[in-house]
């Protein structure tokens, strides 16, 4: 029962006899995690899969090789064969609920619309959840350690045990860090992106940032508040990174460019109402298959940190 003004001793209780309980027909606004997965993938064989357990065979463009050549050397030819990459659309997300038809007629408010909404969204979130939580230990090797940089292994991008311990004054050197790793395997500037926890952020914002060109504007984020793009990445914002429960629970931090991640997803059953032969009332259930893969390694990074 819910609380009720206080009354003294032995004098009458009036609420819920003479004073109703009221139910707001209003809803209590329900925030949701952000996600990003369309931002930071590539969907271009999305519309090849049909069902879960589908297959998507990528094939990749091999190295030909390159070598010196004098006058009158003969040519040597080679049999350049493209490896594959599969694409498997082996995992699925549900829900379902049941709707009856007493309490559906006697409601005050449309809660299956609610709750279908609702369903959508926490669908979202699980899988971006899933694919976040796997897709870092995919990143290149040169690309993530102590000894991060394919030509120079000079940036320290944390590892297990060892992680790096972010603060203001260090956060744009090591974000500028990610982005030499990135160069040194010749990934290109455009559609670079980096995925950032809530504190590192904020991080961000309390910096010093007095060289607004950082930012592609010209007005510097520590006046304006927003955290827009940094060194050539597009920065977003979310929770729901993988935290490593050890000593300083550390988050690993993802940064990349769209060609490194394929995702592909399908909403294969949206159902409802449905009637059951031995119930009064209605059923409403989705099912959605996707998958990924990071098909391009060297295109994406790992950062292991912690709020310092």
């Amino acid at each position: 029962m819910a609380e009720v003004f206080p009354v003294v001793t032995n004098f009458p209780e009036y609420s819920g006899i003479m004073i109703p309980e009221v139910w707001s027909s209003k809803m209590l606004v329900k925030f949701y995690d952000a996600t990003f997965l369309s931002e930071i993938s590539n969907t271009d064989y999305e519309g090849e899969i049909k069902n879960q357990g589908d297959t998507v065979h990528i094939r990749t463009t091999p190295n030909i090789t390159i070598k010196d050549h004098k006058i009158g050397q003969k040519l040597t030819y080679e049999t350049p064969t493209p490896s594959l990459v599969d694409l498997v659309i082996d995992k699925g997300k549900s829900w379902s609920f049941i709707s009856d038809d007493i309490v559906k007629g006697q409601a005050d408010y449309a809660y299956v619309e609610n709750w279908t909404g609702d369903a959508a969204e926490q669908l979202k979130i699980a899988i971006e959840t899933a694919v976040l939580a796997d897709v870092y230990a995919s990143a290149h090797a040169a690309n993530k350690g102590l000894t991060a940089g394919r030509k120079s292994a000079s940036y320290n991008m944390g590892a297990a045990g060892s992680p790096v311990a972010l603060d203001k004054t260090n956060i744009l050197d090591y974000i500028v860090d990610m982005g030499s790793v990135l160069d040194e395997q010749n990934v290109p500037e455009s559609s670079r992106w980096l995925l950032l926890p809530p504190w590192a952020c904020g991080l961000i914002k309390k910096s010093d940032l007095k060289d607004a060109s950082l930012s592609g504007d010209g007005t510097s984020l520590l006046r304006n508040g927003r955290v827009g793009m940094i060194d050539r990445f597009t920065i977003y914002m979310t929770n729901l990174l993988y935290v490593t429960v050890t000593t300083n629970n550390p988050t690993n931090i993802i940064f990349g460019h769209k060609s490194a991640l394929t995702f592909a997803t399908q909403l294969t059953k949206n159902e409802g109402p449905m009637r059951d032969k031995d119930y009064f009332g209605d059923f409403y259930r989705g099912l959605q298959v996707y998958g990924y893969s990071v098909i391009k390694k060297e295109a994406m990074g790992h950062f292991h940190a912690y709020k310092g």
